[in-house]
């Protein structure tokens, strides 16, 4: 009788591409996939965050590079992925909000976020998805979606309707890219404490809030998703497709 043994967590000769990459959750995704041995190329408007993001990579020893590009253009972003190297692992984690309450919520808000969260992902993962399969090659597709992907929120109507959205498309994607060997899932992060949401939390009302649907009592840190992204990039998920990892520290158990 043979001992089963865990599938490697190594990410070794793997390219990984990860869209927000400058900082916060983008950047922990990053640094994660590096620590595992992946080549990562960190994508974002932003060409200083990321190459200050690169070089803390490489100073560490992992393998980093910068594309600098804007994925809300989706043409111009079609033609520069399409002159690069295939991408084994994609973090599809660009994303913005824009709170208002639903009777208040403005069309150029809307197209913001929505044609950010939903068009610009959508796009990125097709072109990396034809890549792959044009050239026979297995990858995982991770969308960074969000707990507002499963339930509703306060002055969050057009964020929920976008993270719902990618919900969506990610198993519909998962069905349509089995055949081919590429796996398509989402990670939903709670609150987490970023530079996007920190001036959130500045308001004790909104706090307090928030720690009260929070079961496990505190605010999620960038650390709590890079076993997510590593879990999901790599052999130890390889009968995982379609499916959602909700790191919500308990928000949707009721």
């Amino acid at each position: 009788m043979a001992l089963p043994r865990t599938p490697s967590f190594r990410l070794d000769g793997k390219r990984a591409l990860i869209t927000g990459a400058g900082r916060g959750i983008g950047l922990a995704a990053a640094a994660a996939l590096a620590q595992q041995g992946a080549h990562v190329v960190l994508a974002a408007r932003s060409l200083n965050e990321i190459t200050e993001a690169a070089t803390m990579i490489r100073a560490e020893g992992g393998s980093a590079e910068t594309l600098q590009m804007d994925i809300a253009d989706i043409d111009s972003t079609r033609d520069m992925l399409a002159t690069t190297e295939a991408f084994d692992i994609l973090v599809n984690n660009a994303g913005t909000n824009r709170p208002a309450p639903f009777h208040e919520v403005q069309e150029k808000d809307f197209d913001a976020v929505m044609g950010l969260n939903v068009r610009a992902a959508f796009f990125v993962a097709q072109q990396m998805a034809k890549q792959l399969i044009a050239q026979g090659r297995p990858g995982s597709i991770i969308h960074m979606s969000s707990q507002m992907g499963h339930v509703g929120g306060a002055q969050r109507s057009v964020y929920c309707a976008s993270k719902h959205a990618i919900e969506g498309l990610t198993k519909a994607m998962a069905i349509d890219l089995a055949p081919y060997k590429i796996r398509v899932n989402s990670i939903c992060p709670t609150f987490i404490e970023t530079p996007m949401t920190k001036p959130f939390f500045e308001s004790p009302e909104f706090l307090q809030n928030v720690l009260g649907k929070i079961k496990l009592g505190r605010v999620g840190q960038v650390e709590d998703l890079m076993g997510a992204v590593v879990l999901l990039a790599g052999e130890a998920a390889a009968l995982m497709t379609g499916s959602s990892m909700v790191i919500d520290g308990g928000w949707t158990a009721d």
